[in-house]
């Protein structure tokens, strides 16, 4: 199986110019990253997001279930993004965005950014995996080409 990188953003539609009235269609792609972590790494990176990128939602998957309670949440910077949220059990847990990184999550900013993760909790066991999904979109932000009635 071979891979192919795109330097982005990247979009997909058919009627390319206009606005959304006249026909526009296009949209960003929805893109995913996602990292392991393990107990013995109570913090550490899990993802780079590319410049102007919007984070859609976050997920933490139980692979090997932990020993003992634990708390997972992730963070750009100084600020969380996620609240904090128990994982007790195998499974799903959709990690929440926190008031205070809401602008964050909408734009991550003029330039890459690193997440974040953090466990937190008497652990010495188990693991799982963190999914991220995000838009890129321009670097400040913004989705639609110039307006353009060619």
């Amino acid at each position: 199986m071979s891979m192919a990188t795109f330097s982005g953003p990247v979009r997909a539609g058919t009627v390319r110019y206009g606005t959304p009235a006249t026909g526009r269609n296009t949209g960003v792609i929805v893109l995913a990253q996602s990292a392991d972590v393990v107990a013995t790494t109570l913090t550490g990176t899990a993802f780079t997001l590319p410049a102007g990128s919007q984070i859609l939602s976050a997920t933490f998957y139980t692979t090997t279930l932990f020993n003992a309670a634990t708390t997972a949440k992730l963070t750009i910077g100084a600020t969380d993004i996620t609240a904090a949220v128990a994982v007790t059990a195998a499974g799903a847990y959709t990690l929440t965005f926190a008031a205070g990184g809401i602008a964050l999550v909408n734009n991550v900013g003029a330039s890459d950014v690193a997440v974040t993760y953090t466990l937190a909790g008497t652990i010495a066991t188990g693991n799982g995996t963190i999914v991220i999904q995000y838009a890129q979109r321009n670097a400040d932000g913004s989705t639609a080409p110039a307006y353009n009635q060619n």
